[in-house]
């Protein structure tokens, strides 16, 4: 599976400015044929202006259509970063994923809200976590501060995913956590880990991260890049997971009854 991770700078409450970076850096990335195209969280937005109910896409229409037709020009799957989207008064942080032919598969609302930026007063949280499949391939999705949740990462493994998509609107000056939470993702459950992170600055003035990696099962760093705007091109080796398990199966050596959980 070869995928491509959009790492943009997003202006926050500028749609129209990061609607056109994203169509500019889609046509790039999809130059070298990708099976999979990842965008970063609130791609459209930023995170976030106010009133965010103003600015958020009613019903996620207009990010649906676009990111469809992409999918369709370019026959490439999409998992499609975060959009603010408005569903009556509540709004919500929102990953869209997209087939080949541009068909919907599935939706996402982001579980764990930020409060430390009030994100959990302006959005609503999502009620449960989703797998996909994208060629035959089986993925999940987590969302930014979803990551710093093992918990969520390993539902997700005990669903059998193969793939973790994770976009991201992360600070820099927390850049040692999201490289330390991405690689303990991938190696203690033994799946791929695919992280969009956004550039730039915040309305604050706060730096982005950027960073965004593709990570192996082992915690191996496939692909990495730097602070600004970058495409990442990596291709997975699905069969290392098998082999992986088949020398190492942490999920053979579990002790779920001490954990509260149940096997699978």
């Amino acid at each position: 599976m070869k995928v491509a991770v959009l790492q943009m700078p997003v202006l926050a409450g500028e749609p129209a400015r990061n609607l056109a970076t994203m169509y500019r850096l889609t046509s790039q990335a999809c130059e070298a044929r990708p099976d999979v195209l990842l965008l970063p969280e609130m791609w459209r937005l930023g995170f976030y202006p106010q009133p965010i109910h103003d600015y958020a896409d009613p019903d996620g229409m207009e990010s649906r259509r676009a990111l469809a037709r992409l999918a369709r020009e370019h026959q490439v799957n999409i998992v499609g970063g975060t959009v603010a989207i408005a569903i009556g008064k509540q709004v919500f942080n929102t990953c869209y994923v997209f087939d080949r032919d541009g068909t919907q598969l599935t939706t996402y609302h982001k579980t764990h809200l930020f409060s430390l930026s009030d994100e959990d007063k302006y959005f609503t949280a999502g009620e449960k976590f989703i797998t996909f499949t994208l060629d035959g391939v089986k993925c999940g999705v987590l969302v930014c501060y979803d990551i710093r949740f093992p918990e969520a990462a390993r539902y997700l493994a005990l669903q059998d995913i193969q793939v973790l998509f994770v976009p991201a609107e992360w600070p820099a000056s927390r850049l040692i956590h999201w490289q330390t939470l991405l690689r303990a993702r991938a190696i203690e459950n033994q799946i791929f880990v695919v992280a969009c992170n956004a550039c730039g600055t915040l309305p604050n003035g706060q730096p982005l991260a950027g960073n965004s990696a593709v990570i192996d099962p082992w915690g191996e760093i496939l692909a990495s890049a730097g602070e600004e705007e970058q495409i990442l091109q990596a291709n997975l080796r699905l069969m290392l997971r098998a082999q992986i398990r088949q020398t190492l199966d942490v999920y053979h050596d579990r002790r779920p009854e001490l954990y509260g959980q149940k096997k699978s």
